[in-house]
């Protein structure tokens, strides 16, 4: 006799993918690890955009001008589309992985209670007080399932992640990188402006290898002085070549 029972995902157990046991992906601390790189990536790619046409077109702050307001634009909307779709996709995975669970708790419950008994176990704790504890979590569907999802697959359901938040924070945090190089130009112009504008931007190069260190425990200093070095260089090379491709203007 057939019987019946809830449609499974697509999605396998042990695909590759299936986080099992892994961390949280961390929410918070990718938004402001997205937002810190979000920066840099502005800074750099608009910096060395604008030192090239400044090199090139030395005699004329607007063509700067623009080459800078069209490498903000186009950087920040290339940011921000990328950052929605590869937070969508995360997303989407991580929906159809505790969509999986859910189908699992549904058709193989008993099943399911060894397995994070098991957990429970491998943690440390007593047999009887595991297997009474994944009992009692089984009770409620919805708190099984948040529990599974956390045991297993090191998700929370409440916490995935907003890829309209992720897109929004890179476009903000790229467009705030990018205008740094851009302001002197907006009010100046010629070798003032191009010392202002590296001035400025070797400044905010070194407070962003700082914040750097929140992730990667080096020295502040350290941290710092490698992400200008990186920028000057960047910057230093696009110039020349810029330079090196000068053309007149004319008016």
């Amino acid at each position: 006799m057939s019987r019946t029972s809830p449609r499974r995902p697509l999605i396998m157990p042990h695909a590759p993918g299936h986080p099992e046991q892994k961390g949280s992906a961390g929410g918070k601390s990718g938004t402001l690890r997205a937002g810190i790189f979000g920066v840099n990536d502005g800074l750099v790619s608009n910096l060395s955009l604008i030192m090239g046409v400044a090199g090139a077109t030395s005699t004329d702050p607007k063509f700067v001008v623009l080459a800078g307001v069209a490498g903000l634009l186009a950087g920040a909307f290339s940011m921000g589309a990328g950052e929605y779709i590869s937070m969508r996709v995360q997303r989407d995975v991580f929906e159809q992985l505790i969509e999986l669970e859910r189908w699992e708790l549904e058709t193989m419950p008993n099943e399911e209670i060894r397995e994070l008994t098991k957990l429970y176990e491998d943690k440390g704790m007593p047999t009887d007080l595991a297997a009474k504890v994944a009992e009692t979590l089984s009770r409620d569907p919805e708190v099984a399932l948040e529990t599974h999802a956390r045991e297993e697959l090191g998700l929370d359901p409440q916490e995935l992640g907003s890829p309209w938040g992720a897109a929004i924070s890179s476009f903000v945090a790229f467009s705030f990188g990018a205008i740094v190089p851009l302001i002197a130009f907006l009010v100046s112009s010629g070798s003032a402006a191009v010392i202002a504008s590296s001035l400025m931007s070797a400044v905010t190069l070194f407070a962003v290898g700082g914040a750097m260190t929140i992730f990667t425990g080096k020295s502040v200093v350290f941290s710092g002085l490698r992400m200008l070095a990186v920028g000057a260089f960047a910057a230093l090379v696009t110039f020349g070549v810029g330079s090196m491709l000068h053309v007149g203007t004319t008016g």
